[in-house]
């Protein structure tokens, strides 16, 4: 191996978890900090437990919702074509 070209490696780094659950591990950093880990992961636990640091569970619905509504409010082509149509129709009567 090269030298100075590696990062140090602590074979005992603290690992933190946001469910309050501490380990230690190796790692190239000292301390390290995660949202999920296997004491608190629905796969490892079986239950179905939501960690939503970011919003993003509601951030989702939100554009769910924009787009729905957004869908709704918006007509097809059918629907364009037809009224262009229409207004054609309406100035060749005119004249």
């Amino acid at each position: 191996m090269k030298k100075n070209i590696h990062p140090k490696y602590y074979p005992e780094a603290k690992m933190t978890c946001a469910c309050g659950n501490n380990f230690v591990t190796g790692s190239t950093l000292s301390e390290l900090k995660t949202e999920i880990c296997s004491a608190c992961h629905p796969f490892y636990t079986g239950k179905q437990k939501l960690l939503d640091s970011a919003r993003r569970v509601e951030k989702f619905y939100a554009k769910m919702a924009a787009k729905t509504k957004a869908s709704s409010e918006r007509k097809g082509k059918k629907v364009k074509h037809a009224a262009k149509a229409k207004v054609k129709i309406a100035k060749t009567e005119k004249k």
